[in-house]
């Protein structure tokens, strides 16, 4: 995603924004309909962790665990190996999620920006 700011610069209707909601149906184009992510750590849990906001993500359960791994073992953290291999999966999966959508939004602006070009050049 190193070029976005510059396929924004160049063409910002076909762009989208992380800032904006999508002005697509989430089951557009999903004929079985989707799998629908579910937070499994509690707003409880993640406050008693103290957990920072930017840690609060989909993979907040797997960090807890592996957060109190390392402290039930300290200071042989390496025996948490496994905890912290299932953490930084889980979000390297929920950034490929991320980044599917908003190549799926980018696909779908840029369908609509043909659709209404086609239809003027038709009027």
């Amino acid at each position: 995603m190193g070029n976005a700011w510059a396929l924004y610069v160049s063409d910002p209707e076909g762009t989208p924004t992380p800032l904006k909601e999508s002005a697509f149906d989430p089951l557009y184009g999903f004929p079985n309909g989707r799998k629908e992510r579910v937070m499994i750590a509690t707003e409880e849990e993640m406050d008693s962790a103290k957990l920072p906001l930017d840690s609060r993500d989909y993979c907040a359960h797997l960090l807890l665990k592996y957060q109190s791994c390392r402290a039930d073992v300290w200071p042989f953290a390496y025996k948490c190996a496994h905890e912290k291999h299932e953490y930084l999966t889980c979000e390297y999966e929920d950034y490929v999620i991320r980044m599917k959508e908003y190549e799926r939004e980018r696909r779908l602006l840029q369908r609509k920006k043909r659709i209404e070009a086609k239809n003027q050049a038709m009027e």
